[in-house]
Formats: structure tokens, C-alpha cells, sequence
């Protein structure tokens, strides 16, 4: 069977855990080589070490999505070992102080999920475009979220930088699709990750019945429509935000 990535280079922020994780492999397994950016260390090599360890090619960066100069590293790292850019998945990201009323949201806590979440997926879309389209094209999936699409009392900064995330997926998308670039966003609900966790552990159960498939996701099925959206499968689906979120949106 065909890969759905064959050839294709990569580039993967917030890749040491979670969906980022589960993408890095699923588009290595489907050919991509990835080059993968996230703060921390040691588990961002960690991600590395397990593309190789099933026969994929990946480099690590340490990065801050953050800093122009650490998104611009990561970026110039996947050119200069492999020659190209098709594909980015834009997916670091934090959730911020959860069930805290905006008049009591701290204001460095928004400073920092705003940086990270929606000025940090910017700076990837620059740096990553500039390099696309000296080499005829490619496609960007940027993490949002179903509080992307809808509100809710999670924290202020979240939906805000979400929202925001969906919007600039469109504002690209229209800018460069003539010129060869895809850009679209995926939308998770609540999926089992570390971070849902932190978030939602004694709530689990109740989540669980929240979205009509009856469960919660699995952060592989996340990194599936990411694998699609980067694909030619997917070669005229752009401006989407796309829900991956058993129905929870539907309701």
C-alpha cells in the first residue's frame, strides 16, 4: 500500500507528548521524515527515538514556539537535512488556568497561553509558508479545539487563542491556497492526553458521556485526520476546521 507522506519532510511543534507524539509517529509510519520541536528536552528526543526506533527518520529541536529565532531553527534544521518543507503540524499549545471567571483570569496567564497557543502557531505559519513556497506548495494543520468553535467556562484565554487559531487558518488558507499552500486547523474535544488529565481527571466518567460516541479520544485518532489533512487525499480541503471530537460539536 502506498504512504500517504511518501517523501514529504515535516515539521512537528509540541511533538514531546499527546497528539504531537502520536503525530510525529503516524506521519512517519506513513513516510513523512519529521523534524520535532517542543520545549522540553528530554521528552522531545524521547518522541525522536521512538520514529527511529520504527524505522522512520526524525531530528529533534529544542524549541519555544514562543521565539521567532527557535521557530525559525526548527524550521531552517528539516530544509537543511532534507532539502524541503510540504508539511507542518502547528501543535503546541497549553491550557491555561481552567474554571476561572474572567474577572479573576490571571493576567500573565493569559499572556503566556495567548504566546504560546495563538502568537506561537503564527510564527510557525510565517516561517514555514516563506519556505513552502520556494518549493511549489504544501500543507499546514494547525491545532485549535472544539472551544475553537464553541464557549464555555474552561478559561478565557483558551477559547480566545483557539478561536483565534481558526481564524488565522482562514486568513492563510484564502492568502496563499493559488499559490499551492493548504492551511486548515483540526478541533479536538477532550482527548487522552496528559494535559486533559491535569485538566478533567475527577471528571472523567462524565465527559466520557458528553460526546455522543459515548468516549473520549485517543490522541492517534487526532493524528490520523492530521495525516489526511497533510496528504493529497486531502488536496482540496483547506480553510477547514476540522471537529475531531465524537460528535460533541453536533449536539
Amino acid at each position: 500500500m502506498n504512504q500517504l507522506l511518501a517523501g514529504k519532510v515535516a515539521v512537528i511543534t509540541g511533538a514531546s507528548s499527546g497528539i504531537g507524539r502520536a503525530a510525529a509517529l503516524a506521519m512517519a509510519a506513513e513516510g513523512a521524515r519529521v523534524a520535532l520541536g517542543a520545549r522540553r528536552l528530554a521528552e522531545g528526543e524521547e518522541t525522536a527515538h521512538l520514529v527511529r526506533e520504527a524505522g522512520g527518520e526524525a531530528v529533534f529541536v529544542e524549541t519555544d514556539v514562543r521565539h521567532s529565532d527557535q521557530v525559525q531553527r526548527l524550521i531552517q534544521t528539516a530544509v537543511d537535512r532534507w532539502g524541503r518543507l510540504d508539511c507542518a503540524f502547528n501543535n503546541a499549545g497549553v491550557e491555561g488556568d481552567m474554571f476561572v471567571p474572567t474577572a479573576d483570569y490571571s493576567e500573565s496567564t493569559w499572556d503566556r497561553v495567548i504566546a504560546i497557543n495563538l502568537t506561537g502557531v503564527f510564527l510557525s505559519m510565517k516561517y514555514e509558508i516563506r519556505q513552502m513556497l520556494q518549493y511549489g506548495g504544501g500543507a499546514i494543520v494547525n491545532m485549535s479545539s472544539v472551544a475553537g468553535l464553541v464557549g464555555g467556562p474552561v478559561g478565557i484565554a483558551y477559547y480566545a487563542s483557539k478561536h483565534g487559531v481558526v481564524g488565522m487558518t482562514r486568513a492563510a488558507a484564502i492568502e496563499y491556497g493559488k499559490l499551492g499552500i493548504r492551511v486548515n486547523a483540526v478541533c479536538p474535544a477532550v482527548i487522552e492526553t496528559d494535559m486533559a488529565h491535569r485538566g478533567f481527571d475527577q471528571m472523567w466518567e462524565r465527559l466520557a458521556g458528553m460526546h455522543p460516541i459515548g468516549r473520549i479520544g485517543k490522541a492517534g485518532e487526532v493524528a490520523d485526520a492530521v495525516v489526511w489533512l497533510c496528504s493529497d487525499r486531502a488536496s482540496f480541503v483547506t480553510g477547514h476546521a476540522l471537529p475531531v471530537d465524537g460528535g460533541r460539536v453536533a449536539q
